[in-house]
């Protein structure tokens, strides 16, 4: 039985996929885990299938027509490695975006946090910029405080606080295991044992909010979330969804939309839907931008 199965879901990401699946690959030499890698990649134009076709053949390459989405291409590496449908399963999942750089002894490091007690099911790494800045890579289940701080005038100490979701980050300093609500989508390390209780992304989300739904029902099912600071990762964060800004950011918020109407009672998706359309309409306003101000007005009304 392996312990780990590695799956990088890819869209347009040649630029990008070398160096992600090098300094992996560099890193599981090391790890002392037995491993598979699989990209599941989404109807790329680029060339990236291409790229790791030939020159990573260790690498397990499944090419779909079509883009599939975040969550059901994730899906598809996690049957593909028998999450699903198999009791000789790997122990574990790790979910790694193709925009990263994985540090020596990462991997390895979520693994031990993630089997450190019985009941941990889900672990993130501690994220920083490519130039070495402080990247926040976990967060509070969002609520009315985020949609505040998002749309109207909040002190910058509320936006890095818990006020906005996030958790201090000398809790990352401190290198030490700290639980959370859910890690970003970036790097995702499950167990086996939780991807078969909970089944997986909801693929209702085409991209954006299906880690945070899959945490959420993880968190209802008993298991406990993890971030292991000392797991560093570097995450060039979004290169691939930038591709496309005004059909991304239509995206995000059905998404948190979606989001919402999951994990919040009806009194708080309503005002939730108030605020999302006013703050968008405030946006649209202020956008010199066609394409983003049509995007903005879209968003608006669907949450009206």
């Amino acid at each position: 039985m392996l312990d780990l199965a590695i799956i990088i879901v890819t869209w347009n990401v040649h630029d990008l996929i070398r160096g992600a699946l090098d300094t992996l690959s560099a890193d599981l030499a090391t790890s002392g885990l037995t491993t598979e890698i699989y990209v599941i990649d989404s109807a790329s134009s680029d060339g990236t299938p291409d790229i790791v076709r030939l020159e990573y053949p260790h690498v397990k390459l499944i090419v779909s027509p079509n883009n599939l989405g975040f969550g059901k291409s994730n899906n598809l590496g996690l049957r593909q490695a028998g999450f699903f449908n198999s009791a000789d399963a790997p122990r574990a999942a790790y979910l790694l975006n193709p925009d990263t750089l994985t540090t020596p002894g990462a991997t390895r490091t979520l693994f031990d946090a993630l089997f450190s007690a019985p009941d941990v099911g889900l672990v993130g790494a501690r994220l920083s910029y490519e130039d070495g800045a402080f990247q926040h890579g976990a967060f509070g289940f969002p609520g009315l405080r985020q949609l505040w701080a998002e749309f109207y005038p909040t002190p910058g100490r509320l936006l890095e606080g818990g006020f906005n979701g996030r958790y201090p980050q000398a809790l990352y300093d401190s290198g030490q295991p700290f639980e959370i609500d859910f890690p970003l989508g970036a790097t995702m390390l499950l167990r086996r044992e939780v991807i078969q209780q909970t089944g997986g992304f909801d693929e209702k989300y085409f991209i954006y909010c299906e880690e945070v739904d899959w945490a959420w029902r993880i968190k209802r099912a008993g298991w406990r979330v993890l971030c292991a600071p000392s797991a560093h990762i570097v995450h060039l964060s979004g290169k691939s969804t930038r591709q496309a800004k005004p059909r991304s950011l239509v995206n995000l918020w059905t998404s948190r939309l979606t989001l919402y109407e999951t994990i919040h009672p009806r009194w708080k998706v309503r005002l939730a839907r108030r605020m999302i359309a006013h703050g968008m309409g405030r946006k649209a306003a202020a956008e010199s931008d066609p394409e983003m101000r049509e995007a903005y007005l879209t968003i608006k009304r669907v949450s009206e």
